[in-house]
This record gives structure tokens, sequence and C-alpha cells, in this order.
């Protein structure tokens, strides 16, 4: 019977009575201790900063996609520009060369 009347005492003192009764070091830990609830929400918030993180790489990703494909096609001008350039410079050049009378 004595283990019972004890348990009840032991619910009746209150949080601080509790953490005042430790000492010092044991009460550091019982600042430490966490809850369920705590957790849960540890992890939703870290949830949502990675879901922030991928949705800012997402993006980044998608601008250097896009400025890839505009360099692409500005590459592709030049080339063709280049290509032109060429054939109209190898023309030219098969043009039989002046010969010299003397």
């Amino acid at each position: 019977m004595s283990i019972s009347s004890e348990s009840c005492a032991s619910r009746s003192i209150s949080k601080s009575e509790f953490l005042s009764s430790l000492p010092p070091w044991r009460r550091w830990l019982a600042r430490l201790n966490w809850h369920p609830t705590v957790d849960a929400q540890i992890r939703i918030l870290e949830s949502k900063r990675r879901e922030k993180e991928s949705e800012r790489r997402t993006k980044l990703i998608e601008n250097e996609i896009e400025r890839l494909q505009n360099e692409n096609k500005r590459l592709a001008v030049l080339e063709s520009k280049l290509d032109s350039l060429l054939l109209s410079a190898d023309s030219s050049s098969q043009t039989p060369p002046a010969t010299d009378c003397n």
C-alpha cells in the first residue's frame, strides 16, 4: 500500500517543485528533454525547408536550361553565318589565279 500512496504523492508535486528537487545537471537535462510534439514540429519544419530548397534548386536549373537554350540558338545563328562566309570565301578562291604574261 505504501507504493500506491507514494505514487499519488509524486503526482501531486508540481513540475517546478520536481525540477527544484533535482541536482543542477539533472535540471539541465530535464530542460533538454524533447516531447513528441516538438519532434513532429521539427520534422515538419525540416520538411518544409527541404521542399523550399528543392523548389529553389529546380528554378535555378530551369533558368540555366533556358539560358543554355538561348545560347545554343545564338551559336547556331553564328555558325550559319560563319558557314556562309566560308562558302563565299571558298568560291572566290576557286577562280583561277591571274597569269603573268611577261
